[in-house]
């Protein structure tokens, strides 16, 4: 039986009596919404874990002014009854109001790997995504925590900021989960009109035909970008905001050659629905 907290002393009850047995504690956190992409995170949470947190949290301090903070889909009695499905241990659902105090004045900046990629158009939303991050940490104190690939500039800042701050925490950083057509998996494709969701596959060809250039040995970051550019021009309803190949340390863009491994990332609207993907890619394996 999945246990449902609300408050944060709920929580840390539940993790002490945990901790006293022994048990070794998991946390996904998430924003709900809840898909497969989730689930493939607590699977391997409760693989791995006596005991697993699935935090469900619209956190309002990552959506810039003009987000979609009040319409982003929210549907709580689905995400239990998966997160029930999956085995987990404890849902925890808090309010802002719980996770927050009105006079909050602690703030955590990323500085560096916040500034490319979707830090650009995004500017607050890695410091609201390391807060609240921080916060569950401190709250659940896991010994691992999972965070699916697709939000890669976030795994990496995630994985930055538990070095910097000596969070005894292991990041561990899940595969893509796709639809049947290739699209990655996110609450946000919801928001896509049939006409849409149809073209929203030219992203993951995009990246599809990136990946495989880079494997079969193009270095010339430019060369790879541009082909990728190349086939999302080729469906009308694609506005591009960015399509670049990073450094994994740093997550500035590659100068030269590639001989580290990169993160090659897109980001794409379409209609009004803004999507990502991304692929790793080490030139050295």
């Amino acid at each position: 039986m999945t246990i449902v907290a609300h408050t944060i002393a709920e929580v840390r009850q539940a993790v002490s009596k945990w901790r006293a047995s022994g048990k070794t504690i998991g946390l996904v956190p998430t924003m709900g919404y809840l898909h497969e992409g989730h689930k493939s995170l607590i699977d391997q949470a409760v693989r791995e874990n006596d005991c697993v947190v699935v935090s469900i949290f619209v956190n309002p301090t990552q959506f810039g002014p003009g987000e979609d903070l009040e319409s982003y889909p929210r549907d709580f009695n689905h995400d239990l009854a998966l997160c029930e499905d999956a085995q987990a241990s404890l849902v925890f659902h808090p309010t802002p109001e719980e996770l927050y105090y009105p006079d909050r004045s602690t703030t955590i900046h990323m500085a560096v790997l916040s500034e490319e990629l979707c830090g650009k158009s995004r500017p607050i939303h890695f410091d609201g995504v390391c807060l609240v991050v921080a916060k569950l940490f401190n709250i659940v104190t896991p010994d691992r925590a999972y965070f699916g690939q697709k939000d890669a500039q976030q795994l990496l800042i995630i994985k930055r900021m538990v070095r910097d701050l000596n969070f005894p925490i292991d990041i561990i950083g899940c595969p893509i989960i796709r639809e049947a057509d290739s699209l990655a998996k996110s609450s946000r494709n919801t928001y896509l009109s049939e006409r849409e969701r149809a073209a929203a596959v030219v992203l993951s060809q995009a990246i599809a035909y990136g990946q495989k250039l880079a494997s079969s040995g193009e270095s010339n970051p430019s060369a790879i970008t541009q082909a990728m550019r190349d086939i999302l021009a080729k469906e009308p309803l694609a506005d591009v905001e960015y399509v670049e190949i990073v450094s994994q340390e740093n997550i500035k863009p590659i100068v030269g050659r590639i001989n580290e491994p990169i993160l090659c990332a897109l980001a794409v609207r379409i209609g009004k629905t803004r999507l990502i993907d991304n692929f790793f890619f080490n030139p050295n394996d």
